[in-house]
């Protein structure tokens, strides 16, 4: 397929692209604090990913329909079926994520939820806790706290299988997944409907509302 048969789309709104390069970033910095010692920049970093996992678990039912869970989440037959296909070489006609990419998203954003929810309620033991291990029994918080800890290490395992899949995308099928996470832009056949892109007065809402909402969780403790 030539240049001129491809065309320039609008396939990622910003708020995904900061959901997801941000949270990046403060899974580096929630491990980097945690291993230094610096628990204040721990727990901030844990309230950011869990204000930013619950604006984009919002913006998954109102927001662009790219970001809409009920347009990319596809029966597990169509995601199996789908990887069945992934050494046919063919041109990338996805507009958003592909069948087995959104069971993907789907399990990362329960690991990211999980991880900062089971933190609120963990007790280190040497004077440092979440806002709400106090408002549970210590079993209970020394359950969440070991917990914490396993996720994270979850998280990790299914970050870098997210990785190897993309880098084997553009191995196998020559299809660059990372440029359009950056740039929001992607070539595609000439004819593709561009998506709709959500508001951003509602998405500055809804995360302004995410903020408030942990803002007075944190405040518990």
């Amino acid at each position: 397929m030539d240049d001129q048969t491809l065309v320039r789309v609008q396939v990622w709104d910003g708020w995904v692209r900061l959901v997801h390069w941000s949270v990046v970033l403060l899974i580096g910095l929630s491990w980097w604090s945690i291993e230094t010692g610096r628990m204040r920049v721990h727990y901030l970093s844990g309230y950011a990913v869990l204000t930013l996992v619950l604006f984009r678990i919002g913006w998954g039912f109102v927001g662009s329909d790219t970001a809409r869970f009920g347009r990319f989440l596809r029966s597990p037959v169509g995601a199996l079926r789908h990887l069945a296909h992934f050494r046919r070489p063919e041109p990338d006609r996805e507009i958003g994520h592909n069948a087995a990419g959104g069971w993907m998203v789907l399990v990362l954003l329960a690991l990211l939820l999980a991880q900062p929810l089971t933190g609120l309620f963990a007790d280190s033991g040497y004077g440092d806790y979440g806002p709400l291990a106090k408002s549970v029994a210590a079993e209970t918080s020394d359950r969440l706290t070991g917990l914490h800890h396993r996720v994270f290490n979850l998280i990790l395992l299914a970050a870098g299988l997210h990785v190897l899949a993309v880098l084997a995308y553009w191995l196998v099928k020559r299809h660059d997944l990372v440029r359009p996470m950056v740039t929001g832009w992607k070539s595609l056949p000439v004819g593709a409907a561009p998506p709709r892109l959500g508001s951003p007065v509602l998405a500055a809402a809804l995360l302004a509302v995410a903020a408030l909402a942990i803002y007075g969780v944190s405040r518990l403790g």
